[in-house]
């Protein structure tokens, strides 16, 4: 076996393991910080700084950087430090309407494919949402994610859940109170989705999905005409 050379080579398998480790765990922390708000959209997003902050040296942070910046959570300008992406609200509904074509086809395959308990568990989760007491912003979040991903996941294609999965974590990034509150509605739209795809029908599921994020990106629309 030859030897093993580069910026590694001293690295034995335990110390590129916790290197990947902290990598890992640095990117995780950014990319949350990223989408909580915790670093707002424009802020400067300096090496030095992030590893002071999560007690980490500079190399698993550079690299999470490097992650993040290929995701487009982060942009470097010419000659400035990287920052946090400003999504414009141009930008927004253009992700918003690939995702359209995506998910769409998403849910078309999803249609009679495995996973009938994950998505009626779903289903419980929302309905009770529209019954019982209003959740949390975070509880929301994390059924309406839960959902999207299931159903990317249930069509079969590890490109197409890929892509989604980025736009919808874009989507999030987009400026904090933006996005006006569609809770009500899109319970109710998400419960249309799965008993679509529940029922086995690809065109029933597709206009749904359709539907869904059609009245995402024109609520949307309406909101920031309404702005002074």
């Amino acid at each position: 076996m030859p030897p093993t050379t580069g910026k590694n080579a001293s690295l034995g398998p335990g110390a590129k393991t916790r290197h990947g480790q902290r990598a890992g765990l640095a990117y995780d922390d950014l990319r949350q910080m990223i989408v909580s708000g915790a670093l707002a959209p424009g802020e400067r997003v300096l090496e030095e700084e992030c590893a002071a902050r999560l007690g980490i040296s500079r190399t698993p942070v550079r690299e999470a950087i490097g992650r993040l910046v290929t995701e487009g959570l982060l942009v470097k300008p010419d000659g400035g430090p990287h920052a946090v992406h400003r999504i414009s609200a141009d930008e927004i509904l253009e992700i918003l309407n690939v995702r359209r074509l995506l998910e769409v086809e998403a849910a078309r395959r999803a249609a009679g494919s495995p996973g009938r308990d994950d998505l009626l568990t779903l289903r419980r989760v929302f309905v009770g949402f529209l019954e019982g007491h209003k959740p949390d912003a975070d509880a929301h979040m994390a059924a309406d994610d839960a959902l999207h991903e299931r159903l990317a996941t249930m069509a079969r294609s590890t490109i197409l859940a890929e892509l989604v999965a980025n736009l919808r974590l874009r989507t999030r990034v987009f400026d904090k109170g933006i996005i006006p509150d569609r809770f009500e509605p899109g319970c109710h739209e998400h419960i249309a989705i799965i008993d679509a795809v529940l029922s086995g029908e690809p065109q029933r599921a597709e206009d749904a999905m359709r539907l869904h994020l059609t009245g995402v990106a024109d609520s949307i629309l309406a909101h920031l005409k309404a702005q002074p």
